[in-house]
């Protein structure tokens, strides 16, 4: 990614199809390529079986484009985790951000079993010592070492804001190159957060995630953890009426715009409408 240039980065979030057909996906990437660096690949979003995101992250590659392979822990023991990486490297997918995943429960296979063999801290251990050489049982690797721009992720609305920011310092140890949050509606409390986190010394991409509607707004605060939309939000979203989308846009451009100077970048969550997308980092002044 582009993590060391000096504009800020941008990166958006696309759900690989319940399916094999990835036009639609590779469609709206190609689209938005000129205003986005790289594209977050998801692993069964919200636990709804979805492709693997690595087959999509190479069938990127292959036309030009940016993946970033999200990874979850909720899924896969320590040996699936390792081999994946491994598969990632070889297919020229080098971005990866870690994370545990929605629980199963939640999900449209709620008997799914979890698997949580490793936390996401486990897991960046895993992938620094693939680079090192070795698997995480101090195995060598056959042949060349992979090489990746590995991520995790933080929650600044997190109620013990502390113990997150100690976690993500955890999480920086264990090789983290850079650090997604979970979505911001309220840009002080995130200049809080930053202040707080000043010391793990990673670049930072805030998550911007436009609510459709007010009901949406209102299940996330019921039901996302970490996640709080200020009530001035949801009543714009009330009285938006058939201008919905014009709201979300303008929302989600107030609040890239005043958090875009906090940190390196912003890390948009669309959920399906990516189309708005240039819009918002319009409004927002953001350029790639």
């Amino acid at each position: 990614m582009a993590l060391a240039a000096a504009r800020p980065v941008v990166t958006c979030e696309l759900n690989p199809p319940k399916g094999i057909d990835c036009g639609a996906l590779l469609a709206r990437a190609e689209a938005l390529q000129p205003v986005v660096h790289a594209f977050n690949l998801t692993e069964s979003h919200a636990a709804r079986m979805s492709m693997s995101p690595l087959g999509a992250a190479r069938l990127m590659v292959e036309r030009g484009l940016e993946p970033t392979l999200q990874m979850t822990t909720r899924d896969r023991n320590r040996l699936a985790l390792q081999g994946d990486l491994l598969a990632a490297a070889a297919l020229g997918v080098e971005n990866v951000v870690v994370m545990g995943g929605d629980p199963p429960s939640a999900g449209d296979h709620p008997d799914a079993k979890p698997v949580f063999d490793l936390y996401a801290s486990g897991v960046l251990a895993a992938a620094a010592a693939l680079q090192e050489g070795h698997d995480l049982a101090g195995n060598p690797l056959v042949g060349p070492s992979p090489r990746f721009c590995i991520g995790a992720v933080v929650n600044p609305g997190a109620d013990d804001l502390e113990g997150e920011v100690r976690r993500m310092a955890e999480k920086r140890a264990a090789g983290a190159t850079f650090f997604q949050t979970q979505a911001v509606y309220d840009a002080e409390a995130f200049a809080r957060f930053m202040a707080l986190a000043r010391d793990v010394d990673a670049p930072v991409l805030a998550g911007i995630l436009p609510p459709a509607s007010a009901a949406m707004a209102r299940h996330m605060n019921a039901n996302v953890p970490g996640i709080h939309v200020p009530p001035a939000i949801i009543d714009a979203l009330e009285r938006a009426g058939d201008d919905r989308r014009e709201i979300a846009i303008e929302i989600a451009a107030r609040l890239a715009r005043e958090v875009v100077p906090l940190c390196r970048g912003v890390h948009l969550m669309t959920v399906g409408r990516e189309d708005t997308v240039p819009e918002i980092l319009r409004r927002a002044g953001v350029t790639t």
